[in-house]
Order: structure tokens, then sequence, then C-alpha cells
């Protein structure tokens, strides 16, 4: 008797309640969905704002330990999922960045008439996979909760009825992630080959003692192949081709959602399988991840440089390429991690400048929304003389992409790439520091004439008088709030902020 009940795994349901409640929330909503007359569809959406909030409240009792469950049977280190410090930031990062995201698409959804009760359920779901994966500690289990996060992404891009843009965008989304998932699943069936495990901490044993050097061999395709699927998730060059057609052809909450949500899946995934998985290959994926660093940064800002102001949804697209700058910043502390003997503390910078980018990305984003409530087109010029017609939106705006460029007032965004640049020299990495050195002050021109461009009179046909200024919805002024708030707030205390970030993993 006492044989069969150690054979009975139990399953710590406070551990897993955050990503289970978003699941149960999106299963509510499309049920609801189906009893709802349309007039009452907009409750949908309240209901998984709800739904987002009340996931993010069950992380503050987590904070009390490191709980695991799911694990071998008298293999206790051997599990499954674990809710660790790490696990807890990136959660965090997840259901607060969705919850946001829900906040600018209450309008969205009415404005552009889109399928209510599908797409709270795929946004639900969508989030649930990216809350499962930094708990994730097996390859299996990696897998899926970065596929579950995917699959419902590529609907709500599409989502659009009849708009070319966005069926366009949703195929080019689709067919690169189809590809690339493909990819990763062929190195993490090599890496299973060789090792004869999934679980991050037995593969990581395993790969440090292979007898044979054919599996040797084996073993570093699959990590190559493995990185290969994680890089065009992170948007790193040049598997970033897919991101401003997306972005574009997306609902304009949807492109904030897969700007900060989908980034924080990409990297965690990416940093558990290096750093956890991965540790005795560190001199093929470090290598490897700093050259996609400097590449993805260069050509992120380089392509947010040549942007034309006058250009149909530029600003949107700069933003879209800017992602692609950050995506490079983000990678330099998991390269330093290959080199670093002190890979966690290294890794820690990642965390911290995600959870600045998050915050104020989010915020830039829904200024975006908000502007293309009165211009649709979301030209950079439309943003001219901004300041004279809503003064604190422009101020809130001009303090996100401050924090973007690294400089004062947004304090949080110097400190969060003092921290990465820092990351890069003490793991010897100097030639990398120069290129990210480089490629900051290149984002200092188009972070700082977009600034400027808010605060210039704007340009009206002699005669005409200006227009009387429409309310700001209710939900779109609260995302917007929070995001400041939340950028105000780290850069009030940006020292607690990075100290608790690099000790997050392991």
């Amino acid at each position: 008797m006492s044989q069969v009940t150690s054979l009975v795994q139990s399953v710590d349901w406070l551990a897993i309640a955050p990503p289970t409640l978003t699941a149960a929330v999106a299963l509510v909503v499309l049920v609801a969905d189906l009893f709802l007359p349309a007039a009452r569809k907009p409750l949908l959406g309240w209901l998984a704002t709800a739904g987002l909030a009340a996931s993010a409240l069950l992380l503050l009792p987590l904070l009390d330990g490191h709980r695991r469950t799911f694990c071998l049977t008298g293999t206790p280190e051997a599990c499954s999922y674990v809710a660790d410090r790490f696990t807890l930031i990136v959660q965090f990062l997840v259901l607060a960045g969705a919850l946001l995201t829900a906040l600018l698409s209450i309008d969205a959804v009415k404005d552009h008439d889109l399928p209510a009760g599908e797409y709270w359920f795929l946004l639900l779901s969508s989030a649930a996979g990216a809350a499962l994966l930094p708990a994730s500690r097996d390859l299996a289990t990696l897998v899926i909760a970065l596929e579950v996060a995917s699959l419902p992404a590529f609907a709500l891009v599409g989502l659009r009825r009849g708009d070319r843009l966005s069926s366009e965008a949703a195929l080019k989304f689709f067919l690169s992630s189809v590809a690339a998932t493909a990819v990763m699943l062929l190195g993490v069936s090599f890496v299973y080959a060789a090792t004869g495990s999934l679980h991050l901490s037995r593969v990581a044993h395993a790969l440090a003692a292979l007898p044979d050097p054919r599996l040797a061999t084996l073993a570093s395709a699959g990590v190559a192949l493995t990185l290969v699927g994680f890089a065009f998730k992170t948007a790193a060059a040049p598997f970033h081709f897919w991101v401003p057609d997306t972005y574009v052809g997306a609902p304009l909450p949807i492109a904030a959602y897969l700007s900060v949500v989908g980034k924080a899946v990409g990297f965690s995934g990416l940093i558990l399988v290096t750093v956890q998985g991965f540790p005795a290959y560190a001199d093929v994926w470090g290598p490897a991840l700093a050259v996609l660093a400097a590449l993805t940064m260069t050509v992120g800002n380089v392509a947010a440089l040549r942007q034309d102001p006058a250009r149909t949804h530029s600003a949107v697209r700069l933003l879209a390429w800017s992602s692609v700058g950050q995506a490079g910043y983000l990678l330099v502390p998991i390269a330093a991690a290959g080199y670093a003997h002190d890979p966690a503390h290294a890794v820690g910078a990642t965390v911290a400048y995600a959870l600045m980018y998050a915050a104020v990305n989010l915020g830039a984003f829904a200024v975006a929304a908000l502007v293309a409530r009165t211009s649709p087109a979301n030209r950079l010029v439309d943003y001219r003389g901004l300041y004279h017609r809503r003064p604190l939106v422009a101020l809130a705006l001009g303090f996100f992409l401050l924090c973007l460029a690294g400089l004062p007032p947004g304090i949080i965004g110097l400190f969060a790439k003092v921290t990465v640049f820092s990351a890069a020299v003490d793991a010897g990495l100097g030639w990398l520091a120069v290129v990210m050195a480089v490629n900051v002050v290149i984002a200092l021109y188009y972070y700082l004439q977009w600034t400027a461009l808010l605060f210039r009179p704007a340009q009206t046909p002699a005669g005409e008088p200006a227009g009387p200024r429409a309310p700001i919805p209710a939900a779109l002024t609260t995302a917007l709030a929070l995001a400041a708030v939340l950028g105000v707030a780290l850069s009030g205390a940006p020292q607690l902020v990075l100290r608790f970030a690099a000790g997050a993993l392991l």
C-alpha cells in the first residue's frame, strides 16, 4: 500500500493557481459568450480584466517561498513546475501586461467591431500559456506553454475581418512561427536523444558527462536548433522579419501585447534552456547569443532611424523596430551568462530590463491607441502639437520615450541600460558593450526626434478652427495612468528594482 501511495503525485494547487485561474476565466468567457445578447457583450471584457487582476493577486501568497510540483517520484529535484522568484517576477510581468492590454482592448473591440467572445477567450488563453512558461522546468512543458501562448496570438492578429493588412500580418506571423517551432522541436528531440531526459536539471547533468562523442555532436546540434526557435520568439535578427508587418496589421492592443508579453515568453524560455538546461554548452550558446544581440540591436535601431514620419502607420512601425532594438539589449546579459562565473546574476539584468521595458512600452502603445482614435493613419506627424491638445498625454509619452532612450527623467531606463552594459563588461564582452553604446546613441536620435515633435505647434490649415477634444475612454485612461505610475515608481527606486531582479534566478 505504501508503494502505491508513493507513486501518487501531489499537486500544489496554490503554486499553479495564477495560470490555472486565467485559463478557467477563459473558459467562462467562452461559455458566457453563448448566452449573452449582443448588447451585453462588453461585460465579457470587464470579466476578462477582473480575471487577470485576480490571477495577478494570486501571486502574493507565493512570495513566502520556493514551491515545486509535478515532480518525479523519488527525485524531488526533477520537477515540471517551479514557483520561485524568477517565475513570480515573469508571471507578474505577463499578467500585468495582459491586464493593461485588456484595458486597451475594451474600447478597441467595440470600435473595430471585433468578435468579443473570441477576442477575450484568445487573449486569456494566450496569457495562461505565457504565465505557465516561466514556471516550466522540463522541455515538454516549456514547448507546450510556448505554443499555448503563441497559437491564440495568430488568431488575434488576424481577427479584423475583411482587413487585408490584418490577414497578411497573421499569415506572415503564422508561417514563420510554425517554421521556427518545427526547428525548435527538432532541437529538443536531439537533446532528448542525447540525454534521455526532458527535465532541465537532468538534461544539464547529462550534457556535462556525455560518454560518446557522437552524442556530444548530436547534443550540440540540438542546442543550436533550440536557440533558433527561441530567436524567433524573441524577434532576434535575422528572425525578426515578421515584426513590423505583424504590429501594423494587428489591432493596436495586440501589437502592444506581442511587444511585451510575447517577448517575456521568449526571453524567459531562452533563459531557462540556456542557464538551467544547457550550462555545459555555454561555449556554443554564449558566442551565438552575443552575435545575435549585436545584430539585433543594430538592425532594429537603424531601421527605426529610417522611418518616414509622413508614412502611414509610421508611429507603429517605429515602435516595432524599436522593440527589435530593445530585444538586442535584452539578449546581452543572457549572452554574458555564457561567459560569467555567476550566470544567475548576469541574467538578472535581463529580468530588470524587461520590467522597465514592459511598463513604458505598454504606455507608449496606449498613447498610440489614443492618437489612432482621431488619426487612424497613426503617422509620426500626427503627434505634432500633441502637448497643446492633450498636455498630460504628451508628457506621459515623452516620459515613456525618454525611458526607452535611457535619459532622465526616465531614471529606470538609464539604470537598466547601465546594468546591461555592466553585465557585458564584467563578462569580458567589451566589443559587445561598444556595439551597445553605439546603438544607444543611434536610438537617442529617433526617440528625441519623436519627443520634440510632441511640443511643436500643430500644423493646421489657415482659418480652420481646432476641433473639440473627444473625451478619452475610461479604460484607456486607466491603462495609460497605470503605465505612467508604474514607470514613475520604477524610476523612483531603481536600485531596489534592479537588486530584486538580479537575484531572481536560481
